[in-house]
């Protein structure tokens, strides 16, 4: 539990931050609100009584006073092409480690390429898209990986009920489209390749109760970017259901709605990945419900061990280099459900 240490978290009014918020609180932390709107962080500061710190971007001595006194930040404001440089360099001129929940795979390429040797040199920890995209498919793939230290293939299906959107993630999907021209982008070869051509539809053999869906393959999310940062594996295909891609790329998508007194959605998830090295195959299994509401104990988790000494790692890391996997994705229970599957 925490030890009454602050931790800032830029955007803790959007939808992901409120739940990060709520579980430092129940951890025993005592967040700091902060972001670009006052008039929602005062709303906020009001519902909640933790204090809030209007800052701006664009504001490096407003963000240096919304971090004064944290032990660590908490970066869920997207889009992060955005935010994640300015409110990493106020981590590092406050010398405290830096996490955030960006699924922005362009974003998180920038904060791995433009931000690796200063945070080590400073040694300060720097984990982007320490969430449900990036960082639980890290976490899986390292802990199925085991002893390999090099494999040929990682592939990550998720299995989405159904796939509403908030703002942001409409937002930051925008701004990601806008910096490919449109293309979309796959990692194979060892490399990021941007193509324009359809991705291609195939079929998933999911554990029940999902069994074989039809899903989009080549559907790439963070994880291309977090799992080969630190595994040598040279293809990492990542697909989604079907019917979740159609949510997510339809305009008239509803936002996810409460459905129980956590304000989680009736969304469920099943991620299933599968790492290959020759003719060996070892899988893991992660169930749970609502995609954005489980982001704030993976983070949570990531900032409680990352202050109580448990890394293993410096400067700019993803979570399966940073943490030991399976016992991060032990400590997730209840929230998710982690089993090897044959």
């Amino acid at each position: 539990m925490g030890t009454g240490q602050q931790v800032a978290v830029f955007g803790a009014y959007g939808h992901t931050g409120r739940f990060v918020v709520t579980e430092l609180g129940e951890r025993g932390y005592l967040p700091v609100l902060s972001g670009r709107d006052a008039d929602q962080l005062k709303a906020l500061e009001h519902e909640t009584g933790w204090e809030a710190r209007p800052a701006s971007v664009d504001d490096p001595d407003a963000l240096d006073r919304a971090l004064a006194g944290a032990a660590a930040v908490i970066n869920c404001a997207g889009p992060f092409a955005t935010t994640a440089a300015p409110v990493i360099e106020a981590a590092l001129r406050a010398r405290i480690p830096y996490l955030d929940v960006a699924a922005e795979i362009e974003a998180n390429v920038d904060t791995f390429a433009h931000f690796a040797d200063r945070a080590r040199e400073a040694g300060v920890l720097v984990v982007p898209a320490m969430a449900f995209f990036g960082g639980l498919g890290d976490l899986l793939v390292t802990a199925a990986a085991q002893d390999w230290a090099t494999a040929d293939e990682a592939h990550i299906a998720y299995g989405l009920s159904s796939w509403h959107p908030t703002a942001g993630t409409r937002t930051a999907g925008a701004v990601s489209r806008q910096r490919r021209d449109g293309r979309r982008v796959r990692y194979a070869g060892g490399r990021l390749e941007y193509r324009d051509d359809a991705s291609p539809i195939m079929e998933w053999s999911f554990p029940e109760p999902l069994g074989q869906r039809s899903v989009i393959g080549e559907f790439t999310m963070a994880d291309v970017v977090t799992v080969p940062s630190h595994l040598s594996i040279p293809d990492v295909r990542t697909y989604m259901t079907v019917e979740a891609a159609r949510d997510i790329a339809a305009p008239d998508t509803p936002a996810p709605a409460a459905a129980d007194e956590q304000r989680r959605s009736d969304q469920t998830f099943l991620v299933d990945v599968v790492v290959r090295n020759g003719d060996a195959e070892r899988r893991a299994v992660a169930r749970g419900r609502d995609i954005y509401a489980v982001t704030a104990p993976l983070v949570v988790e990531a900032v409680d061990r990352v202050l109580t000494g448990r890394t293993e790692a410096v400067g700019v890391a993803s979570a399966g280099e940073v943490f030991d996997a399976a016992d991060f994705l032990r400590a997730l229970s209840p929230h998710i459900t982690v089993e090897a599957r044959p």
